[in-house]
């Protein structure tokens, strides 16, 4: 189990994009996708297109659930950016059209990501994200607003 904090990465009047920084790491988990995909050649391509599409939805079309495909299980909210090659995966939760929480990706060698120790492990840690958010959510801890996520000030997530 590992302590996680939620960090802002960019706020717009469109959308409020964030991501997950682990207890005693110097870079976020967004951070680790960008940093692990830019030395690969091959990748390039998929990971311009990925960031690409993400500074679209951040100032102008927000998050909605049509540019996004659904990983994970029904009763959570892990997404997928897709790309046209369909080689590189970022996971993602999407909260809300306004609201969305990266996490970390990869190749996508196999046909599914629970094929993969790599992606099923990202996207495992972004449901046990997902259901603790739910929980702090019917709490009343936290809430999803418009563009932002409140009460998270000093909140840690036991991941």
């Amino acid at each position: 189990m590992a302590t996680a904090t939620i960090q802002s990465v960019s706020q717009t009047e469109k959308a409020g994009l964030f991501t997950i920084c682990f207890e005693g790491e110097s870079y976020t988990e967004f951070q680790k996708f960008i940093t692990k995909n830019d030395a690969d050649v091959e990748l390039q391509p998929d990971l311009q297109e990925i960031l690409r599409v993400m500074r679209r939805m951040v100032q102008e079309l927000g998050f909605l659930e049509r540019l996004f495909r659904p990983e994970g299980k029904m009763s959570d909210r892990v997404a997928a950016i897709p790309v046209s090659s369909n080689k590189l995966r970022l996971y993602c939760l999407r909260l809300s059209d306004g609201v969305l929480i990266v996490g970390n990706g990869g190749q996508k060698k196999t046909r599914t990501y629970n094929e993969s120790d790599e992606l099923g492990g990202y996207v495992l840690t972004l449901q046990k994200l997902d259901a603790l958010l739910k929980v702090a959510e019917r709490k009343g801890t936290i809430s999803i607003e418009k563009t932002t996520i409140t009460g998270l000030d000093n909140k840690t997530f036991d991941i």
